[in-house]
């Protein structure tokens, strides 16, 4: 294809429209101050994978006991742990040790999931949110100040996360809760432990809560082991 060819075909595109949708998220309010009506984000499925936080327990434990899986484990190598032997006086976590530093570098992650796979006391998860953006790349590292929920639970919410309602609701922990390491015998059965600010987790949509669904033989196989409670 020659030169004129190649323009052709440009001149053509034109007159064909646009094709490229609008993102209409994180407008705010109008320049009168009023909330803008093309304020909203698309509606997201229900297993969106999105910015981690760390757990706690129904007791404000810390579920993390800085094992270091989650950092092993992950293929874009953007987790970063150490743990530290848990204070006598003043223990973070139900273990002998905590997750002394954990930082993610959000550079890097790829949203996965691999490292929530990993971690045996399901203290990792990762919510529905995937609106943030960063001014300087020191900000796109989070540490444990930043990823571990707060006194009741909730995620911490940063200046530049756009959070919207619903969006730390169902996040892969409660998508876990439901089959572990994807067995089809622990359908239907809550396995995953409790959250501060959530309680026990109801298994998914259409399922029923119930820990005595699985089959007999299944249940009482002592192969199998159930997720929840302090690990």
């Amino acid at each position: 294809m020659g030169y004129l060819e190649g323009f052709g075909v440009t001149f053509r595109k034109w007159g064909e429209g646009v094709t490229t949708r609008e993102y209409r998220a994180g407008r705010g309010t109008s320049s009168k101050g009023v909330p803008d009506p093309n304020d909203q984000k698309a509606p997201k499925p229900e297993r969106a994978h999105g910015r981690h936080v760390l757990n706690r327990y129904e007791d404000g434990m810390e579920k993390c006991i800085g094992c270091e899986l989650c950092a092993g484990v992950c293929p874009a190598k953007c987790i970063y742990v150490r743990g530290a032997d848990n204070p006598p006086e003043d223990p973070r976590s139900p273990g002998e040790r905590f997750g002394f530093i954990y930082e993610i570098n959000y550079l890097r992650c790829i949203h996965c999931d691999l490292c929530v796979e990993a971690c045996p006391t399901e203290a990792i998860t990762e919510t529905k949110l995937f609106e943030f953006s960063f001014e300087n790349r020191a900000d796109a590292i989070y540490t444990k100040d930043e990823l571990l929920v707060d006194d009741d639970g909730m995620p911490q919410k940063l200046p530049w996360e756009d959070w919207r309602p619903g969006e730390d609701q169902n996040t892969s922990g409660w998508m876990r809760a439901t089959a572990p390491a994807g067995r089809a015998a622990y359908e239907n059965r809550v396995g995953w432990s409790g959250e501060l600010g959530y309680g026990v987790r109801a298994p998914e949509l259409g399922q029923a809560d119930s820990a005595d669904s699985a089959p007999e033989e299944d249940a009482n196989d002592d192969d199998h082991s159930d997720s929840g409670g302090h690990h």
